[in-house]
């Protein structure tokens, strides 16, 4: 990816932030770290609560086929729907957190 200029207006909000960090490039990974970590939150609500919800984890609701024993009934199929979406979301905002995490790294060496 190519450096992108950032509107003087954008800089000097980041300047005068209390973010973490010197440089733009670093509050801007402050800013996306934070935002992984605020979806992995929302995501990691919606199992647990959906969890509590049917009284099993998700694989478990999948392989004891709950959609089909509800006849497919609109709430436990959105339920199974925003239950897949949040695992997924988990997985994928670990993996940018490690990628993040990795760059941050690799900058430092």
């Amino acid at each position: 990816m190519n450096n992108t200029e950032i509107l003087e207006h954008t800089q000097q909000l980041l300047a005068d932030s209390l973010l973490n960090g010197e440089s733009v490039d670093e509050k801007i990974r402050y800013l996306l770290k934070e935002e992984y970590l605020r979806r992995l939150a929302q995501y990691r609500r919606v199992v647990f609560l959906l969890g509590q919800k049917y009284g099993v984890s998700f694989d478990e609701f999948v392989s004891q086929r709950v959609v089909q024993q509800e006849n497919f009934s609109w709430h436990v199929e959105t339920d199974a729907m925003d239950w897949e979406t949040a695992v997924s979301g988990i997985k994928t905002m670990e993996r940018k957190l490690m990628a993040l995490g990795n760059v941050n790294h690799a900058q430092d060496k």
